[in-house]
């Protein structure tokens, strides 16, 4: 029996439907331009849905000057995962002077911190596509942000956690999104440049230099750096043949190399930990600025100088937090949160890592300082939210959502956990974290999966009161520990 398509339409109404259809899909077509997100609680509009990037090659061109924009060029090579009528990148802090999509000139506009191109056709779904940007990279913050460029002494470096990286190109800046780098930097006469990765070239020309580094491994956006200053680079050797390079101000060399001689040991602790350093190098980068943190940017971690040259500043504690930076290129760089509220396994770690160092190596304990941890946790709990549900951050607070609540109050629940299924399961759970999602990104919920296998119980009521109840469970094993009445003026 044939199908029925019900009353026949007639052709004059049939016309007029066929029009109307077609005036729909140009009204959707020509909608104005909205910035997008991929979801992340804490950063509605990071990221852009509808493509996985696979590498970046950027360009930078530096005047001499670090007021003046960078001339810039960044290249992004993507795959689609639909169709897209277009593409947003975030991008929020230069000007734009041409876009091109598979080599076509393409219209470009903004919407709020995005920038939203119309290619000269719709993308299909499952393609590959080439997006070149020409734009300036302006180094002087915008009113209210932080990150971004630093300016230091004698140049440039740069902080893009967690949300930065847009201010400096256009990029897919969520860590979700983690992709190949090739960076060129051009700077004149008597400059140095250096990038995350290893060099790939230097081509000399009209008294300026370019440098041309490129990664290894994949990155995530917001451990992207570049150093360009009247700087040295120093070389040595770590474990297992480990190139090691470090980017200090010429005039410091001297004095900074007792600090940056640790490192090669600092890197076999580590590895003795928790398995084989993850990348193809690694280094500190020394930048005479004030910044008021340190930075794990891949394989090549910034310190401000002063942390080395301030004698306030024990020699143990130093080099713990030489170790926090250097634990985090296993725990945030090579093993990527998923979304921001996954930061507390990156700064818990990191933090964990750098007090079991000052206790092996200073004989500063680590139970104490749990056990101080454990008193204050209600009141970072209250100020900051639960260790992986912390609050969302403040337009333009410069703490943003590094709070203790993800630090110590994160190294703490480590510490739960491993007194919860002792030391041997830890450890070997430690290991095989890193070891499955290297160069990936992963969630709270992967850890907990992987630590109720490792130690074949079934832990999730532990992570639920440990990393989202609004008060700290009791310490297993530790009856006596107390933890202090929140503050009524505790800052929310």
């Amino acid at each position: 029996m044939p199908l029925s398509l019900g009353p026949r339409v007639p052709r004059r109404l049939k016309a007029t439907l066929l029009a109307t259809a077609a005036s729909v899909c140009l009204v959707a077509a020509s909608a104005p331009p909205a910035p997008l997100g991929v979801g992340d609680r804490l950063f509605p509009y990071l990221g852009n849905p509808g493509y996985d990037v696979s590498s970046y090659d950027l360009s930078f061109t530096y005047p001499g000057d670090n007021s003046k924009p960078l001339r810039a060029v960044t290249t992004i090579d993507a795959r689609t995962t639909r169709r897209l009528d277009r593409v947003n990148l975030d991008f929020a802090h230069g000007r734009v002077d041409s876009v091109e999509v598979d080599g076509r000139p393409a219209a470009f506009t903004t919407a709020g911190e995005d920038l939203v191109i119309t290619p000269e056709n719709p993308l299909p779904r499952s393609s590959r596509t080439r997006i070149a940007v020409r734009h300036t990279s302006d180094p002087v913050s915008p009113k209210g942000r932080d990150g971004g460029w630093v300016r230091t002494a004698d140049g440039l470096a740069m902080a893009n956690q967690a949300d930065a990286a847009h201010l400096v190109f256009p990029c897919n800046d969520h860590p979700s999104d983690k992709a190949m780098f090739t960076i060129h930097v051009t700077a004149p006469e008597g400059y140095t440049a250096v990038a995350n990765g290893l060099p790939a070239g230097v081509a000399r020309s009209g008294g300026a230099t370019t440098w041309t580094y490129r990664t290894q491994h994949p990155m995530a956006t917001e451990l992207t750096q570049v150093s360009i200053g009247r700087s040295t680079v120093l070389h040595r050797t770590g474990p297992h043949g480990l190139p090691v390079r470090d980017v200090v101000p010429t005039e410091d060399r001297k004095a900074l190399e007792p600090w940056l001689a640790r490192t090669p040991d600092q890197i076999a602790w580590m590895e003795s930990k928790v398995g084989p350093y993850p990348f193809e190098t690694y280094g500190v980068l020394v930048a005479s600025a004030t910044t008021g943190f340190e930075l794990e940017t891949q394989t090549l971690s910034l310190f401000e100088k002063k942390l080395f040259t301030d004698t306030a500043y024990p020699k143990w504690y130093v080099e713990s937090v030489m170790v926090h930076e250097l634990s985090h290129q296993w725990f945030g760089d090579s093993v990527s949160p998923r979304v921001w509220s996954d930061l507390w396994i990156n700064e818990g770690h990191a933090t964990w890592y750098e007090a079991l160092y000052a206790e092996e190596k200073a004989n500063r304990s680590l139970e104490a300082r749990m056990k101080a941890a454990y008193s204050a946790s209600d009141r970072w709990r209250e100020a900051g939210g639960p260790p992986a549900m912390p609050k969302p951050p403040k337009p333009g607070q410069k703490i943003g959502i590094f709070r203790a609540n993800v630090y110590d109050g994160a190294a703490l629940v480590l510490y739960a956990l491993r007194q919860e299924i002792g030391k041997p399961a830890f450890e070997r759970l430690e290991r095989d974290w890193v070891r499955a999602h290297r160069d990936t990104d992963a969630t709270t919920a992967d850890f907990q999966r992987l630590a109720s296998d490792v130690s074949g119980r079934d832990l999730s009521g532990f992570f639920r009161a440990w990393l989202y109840g609004e008060k700290t469970p009791p310490m297993p094993g530790r009856p006596d520990w107390k933890a202090a009445p929140p503050s009524k003026t505790a800052k929310k």
